[in-house]
C-alpha cells in the first residue's frame, strides 16, 4: 500500500458524512451499527498501515544518524592521521608519514561518502515526516468522527425512523379524498333514501287497496236499496 494510498483512504473516511449514509437505508439502527463496524475496522486498518509507515521514516532517520555520525567519525580518523603524518614528516620519517597521509586521504573519502549519504536521505525524511503528521491527523479525524457517530447513534435512530413513519403517514393521507371526505356516507345515505321512499310506496300501494275494498262494499248497500225501495214500489200499486 503507496503512502499516497493510505493518506487518500484516511481522508475520505474522514470526510464521509454519515447523514448522507442514512439516507437509503431500510432499518437506520442496522444501518448505523454496521456502519460502526466497518468505520471501526478502517481505522484499525489506517492505524496499522500508518504505524508501517511511520516505522519506516523511524529507520530512515536511525541511518541518516548513522551516516551523520559516520561522518564525523571518518573526519576524526583523518585528522588524527594526518597528524599523525606530519608528526612523522617532521622527524624525517617521510615514507610513514606518506602512509599516514594515505589513511586521512582514505577516511575523508569515507566521510564524503558518509555526508553524500546523509544529505541524499534528508529530502525523504522531510518528506516522509510530513506524511506521517497528514496520516495522524487523517486518523484524529476519524476517531473524531466515529465518536461522533457513536455519540450521535440513537438520535440518528429517532430521527431516522420518525421520518420514515411520518413519510409513511403521508402516503396514507394521499390516499384520501380530500375533496369529499364523506362521499361514501353520502351514497349510503342515498341508499336509505330509496329504501324508505320504496317503503312509502308499498304503503300507498296497501292504503289505496284498502279504499277501493270499502268502495266495493259501498256500492254493495246501494244496490240492495234500490232494490228495497223498488219492492215498496210493486207493492204500493197492487
Amino acid at each position: 500500500m503507496t503512502k499516497q494510498t493510505i493518506l487518500g483512504r484516511v481522508t475520505q473516511l474522514a470526510k464521509a458524512n454519515i447523514n448522507a449514509l442514512l439516507d437509503q437505508a431500510e432499518d437506520p439502527q442496522k444501518m448505523i451499527d454496521q456502519l460502526i463496524r466497518d468505520y471501526s475496522n478502517n481505522i484499525g486498518e489506517a492505524e496499522e498501515a500508518v504505524a508501517t509507515t511511520i516505522g519506516n521514516l523511524r529507520l530512515m532517520e536511525q541511518d541518516h544518524a548513522e551516516d551523520v555520525a559516520a561522518a564525523k567519525e571518518w573526519g576524526d580518523k583523518a585528522l588524527a592521521a594526518s597528524k599523525k603524518a606530519d608528526e612523522l614528516r617532521t622527524a624525517g620519517t617521510t615514507a610513514e608519514a606518506d602512509r599516514f597521509d594515505n589513511l586521512a586521504k582514505i577516511a575523508l573519502g569515507r566521510q564524503l561518502q558518509s555526508e553524500k549519504e546523509a544529505t541524499t536521505a534528508e529530502p525523504t525524511i522531510a518528506s516522509q515526516t510530513e506524511v506521517v503528521e497528514k496520516l495522524k491527523t487523517g486518523l484524529d479525524s476519524m476517531k473524531a468522527k466515529l465518536d461522533e457517530l457513536q455519540g450521535k447513534r440513537d438520535s440518528l435512530v429517532a430521527r431516522a425512523k420518525s421520518a420514515q413513519a411520518q413519510n409513511q403517514m403521508m402516503d396514507a393521507v394521499k390516499n384520501i379524498d380530500v375533496l369529499d371526505p364523506t362521499s361514501e356516507l353520502g351514497r349510503f345515505e342515498d341508499k336509505v333514501r330509496r329504501e324508505e321512499a320504496k317503503a312509502k310506496g308499498k304503503e300507498e300501494l296497501a292504503a289505496s287497496s284498502l279504499d277501493a275494498q270499502f268502495e266495493s262494499l259501498d256500492a254493495l248497500g246501494d244496490s240492495a236499496e234500490i232494490d228495497a225501495r223498488l219492492a215498496q214500489l210493486k207493492a204500493g200499486a197492487a
